[in-house]
């Protein structure tokens, strides 16, 4: 799709962190293809974990220069403000950052529109602050608990301020929204979905062989951290007997599989590649997401597979899965939350093809024109 806005605007994207593929970097793909010219600025870039780069202009901060933090994102957080303050963009009419940390951050001069698509306000600093210090913060690492909450002050008071500075923010869903009025107390524009490239998930070329012998299965696509509560699922489905397949590799691998155990229902295979993942989609019961998301796309990419989708209620996720129709919601992240909606599952008659259909809504062509109608309104152009 090309975009609309005429070539002499000068158009530059920014994000975080280049170094991983995920959700948020499909976000950037679709953007890079409606602005292929646009350069694309951030902390730190790692050519070797984002290939999908290759021929892209980016164009990293200072902290370039210190190749362990390429890959070591975790110990950025005191030095991003800095990194993104100091990027020059008085040769731009339009900057977009897609941001969860301190991208919204950038300073642009009055000539230059600035547009946030915003995943979160960061989660470590706000929603989900106690829980960070929880997960991460026991045992050893409790003696550098003290400091973190002295530095996690001056990033709360930095990222209130960088809040500000975008002209006008997309949320991602209307989890986001709210926790933009909670915590940064200003408006936002119409809530924008993710793009989805749901016809990949749909297409009928894949094997028509299941992965596994077994009749009914379940399947996590995630990335194995603390927050997104998989020990939950592994809980719920060993006491169940119901064969959970996890796909995703994380810090939180190894406490997640001693919880396993050398239960034969529970199965863990890492990544997997596109088409790969797109068959199991097509081959499992249902998909279950125990995390509170802020819109995950992998419950679009398994309802375009055909796949009911079980979600915790208060995910992003929760506003595009319908019960009873394309999945069901999860009233506790707890086993027994998890147990019930199985049960539910189990219990409803869901249509593969109206999975699907409903699923169309979120693709990436719906993105990239509805994304080009805000712009256009954002920023006056015909």
């Amino acid at each position: 799709m090309q975009n609309n806005i005429p070539q002499l605007f000068r158009v530059a994207l920014v994000y975080d962190r280049v170094n991983t593929f995920g959700g948020a970097e499909r976000v950037l793909q679709n953007l890079h293809e409606l602005y292929p010219d646009a350069p694309l600025y951030t902390s730190v870039y790692d050519p070797a974990g984002a290939p999908w780069t290759k021929k892209w202009d980016v164009r990293p901060s200072f902290l370039q220069r210190f190749s362990w933090l390429r890959t070591h994102h975790e110990w950025l957080g005191l030095f991003m403000p800095l990194a993104f303050e100091l990027f020059d963009f008085s040769a731009f009419d339009l900057v977009i950052s897609v941001t969860s940390e301190a991208a919204k951050g950038i300073i642009t001069k009055p000539g230059t529109t600035h547009v946030c698509y915003l995943l979160t306000p960061t989660r470590y600093l706000w929603s989900h602050a106690k829980q960070y210090e929880q997960d991460y913060f026991h045992g050893v690492r409790k003696i550098f608990l003290p400091f973190y909450r002295i530095v996690l002050r001056y990033l709360r008071t930095w990222d209130t301020v960088a809040a500000q500075r975008p002209d006008v923010i997309i949320p991602i869903s209307k989890v986001v929204e709210r926790r933009v009025k909670k915590y940064y107390t200003r408006k936002t524009a119409k809530v924008l979905y993710p793009p989805v490239a749901t016809h990949l998930f749909e297409q009928r070329d894949v094997s028509s062989i299941s992965p596994f012998p077994w009749k009914r299965w379940y399947l996590c696509v995630s990335r194995l951290v603390p927050y997104k509560r998989i020990d939950s699922a592994i809980h719920a489905c060993r006491a169940m007997k119901r064969h959970l397949v996890i796909v995703g590799k994380g810090n939180d691998e190894r406490r997640l599989r001693g919880i396993a155990g050398n239960s034969p229902y529970i199965q863990f295979v890492g990544h997997l590649t596109d088409e790969e993942l797109v068959r199991y989609y097509q081959h499992c019961f249902a998909l279950l997401l125990s995390g509170e998301e802020d819109f995950g796309i992998v419950a679009v990419e398994a309802m375009a597979a055909g796949a009911p989708v079980a979600t915790y209620m208060k995910s992003g996720n929760a506003e595009v899965v319908i019960p009873g129709k394309t999945g069901v919601h999860i009233v506790s992240q707890t086993t027994r939350g998890i147990q019930e909606a199985i049960r539910t599952l189990e219990n409803t008659r869901f249509t593969k093809r109206d999975i699907q259909e409903y699923a169309k809504q979120y693709d990436e062509s719906v993105f990239k024109r509805t994304w080009e109608e805000q712009i256009c309104l954002i920023t006056s152009l015909p």
